[in-house]
């Protein structure tokens, strides 16, 4: 665990990191992207972060992946690539920088290193988790595996470097139902995320899906009648809910998708009041973008996610800490199982 006071004195020895309307000033280009959900006083404690960041990185070689569910400062301020769990990992394989900074949890900063085994790569907390990922082991894809003899295991991205390297494929919720849909076996094991293989199931009902008990601790909180009372509450409020929410909360919405998913649909259908049924800096980091839309409605916190923050970065950066590995055997057999998705998916938007 991190000591944030030993952290602090460290580098305020080396940065000026004072809250500074000046380099708030010097950096309004990028406040001008989140500047609806960003205070102006949060800027001008954020920004001396950020500048010292962007300084760093540049200096150290390195790029900062950032997933859609990071807090607009680091979303806007400091990340190189933004996007899902899907799009960080086709973007971690054309990386050419010699340091990958994983903005997001752990077992993004593990794919990160298991695509790119020669360069670093710093996760800022190393106890920025995910429930979906300790819900499974290799030994739970054994498991499965003698239930369900011949049938192909497709682990969401959303695990450990040592399930997706028992697994025959991953996926991710933007592209489930494209490998699912493209298996020739009749039977297929879906893990972990019992919700999201249930939701692709109605998706693609040629196929008998099969599942790990597993949920994720966002999503599973939303019922469908949290939408019902929210609907009646709020009339016209165009309601869209990630593929990690139970089904009869998926069907309750009017669109599913991943957070990609998410985003292009609100971009493109631009309705007046949208309640996003996701992590909460969804909203957050489109909302300057879409400035027409209205977010609206009650969401749920990712609190590893959130051990994320720019002080952390900025620490990762300074030390060159929390290096994240990968047993190269592990690497290698979880490499097919990642690397199959990304060819599968190229071959499909191709």
């Amino acid at each position: 665990m991190l000591d944030q006071m030993a952290l602090r004195s460290e580098l305020a020895a080396y940065y000026d990191l004072a809250p500074s309307i000046k380099i708030a000033d010097a950096n309004a280009h990028l406040y001008a992207r989140m500047s609806r959900v960003v205070s102006p006083p949060d800027w001008a404690i954020f920004a001396p972060y950020v500048a010292a960041i962007n300084t760093l990185k540049k200096k150290r070689n390195a790029v900062i992946l950032a997933h859609n569910y990071m807090t607009p400062e680091i979303y806007h301020g400091i990340a190189d690539v933004v996007g899902d769990s899907l799009q960080l990992a086709i973007e971690a394989t054309r990386v050419e920088a010699d340091v990958i900074v994983q903005c997001g949890v752990h077992f993004m900063a593990e794919t990160s290193k298991i695509l790119n085994p020669s360069k670093t790569v710093l996760i800022p907390d190393m106890e920025a988790g995910c429930s979906l990922a300790e819900s499974i082991t290799p030994a739970g894809i054994a498991q499965m595996r003698a239930k369900y003899p011949g049938a192909p295991v497709v682990t969401y991205v959303n695990t450990t470097a040592a399930v997706k390297a028992a697994s025959d494929i991953c996926c991710t919720s933007s592209n489930a139902a494209q490998i699912v849909r493209g298996l020739d076996s009749e039977t297929v094991i879906m893990t972990p995320d019992k919700y999201l293989a249930q939701n692709i199931a109605k998706e693609v009902p040629e196929k008998r899906i099969v599942w790990w008990d597993g949920a994720c601790i966002v999503h599973e909180q939303y019922s469908a009648q949290d939408l019902k009372d929210f609907r009646e509450w709020n009339p016209g409020t165009r309601i869209i809910a990630h593929p990690e929410c139970p089904p009869d909360v998926v069907a309750e919405a009017d669109f599913s998708g991943s957070t990609s998913g998410i985003i292009d649909y609100v971009t493109q259908q631009r309705p007046e009041k949208a309640m996003l049924v996701t992590e909460c800096s969804m909203a957050s980091n489109i909302s300057d973008a879409l400035p027409d839309v209205d977010f609206v409605g009650p969401c749920n916190m990712c609190p590893f996610m959130k051990k994320i923050t720019l002080e952390k970065v900025l620490w990762a950066l300074h030390t060159m800490e929390g290096k994240v590995e990968v047993d190269p055997v592990v690497a290698d057999k979880a490499r097919v199982a990642v690397q199959r998705m990304i060819d599968l998916s190229a071959r499909a938007t191709g």
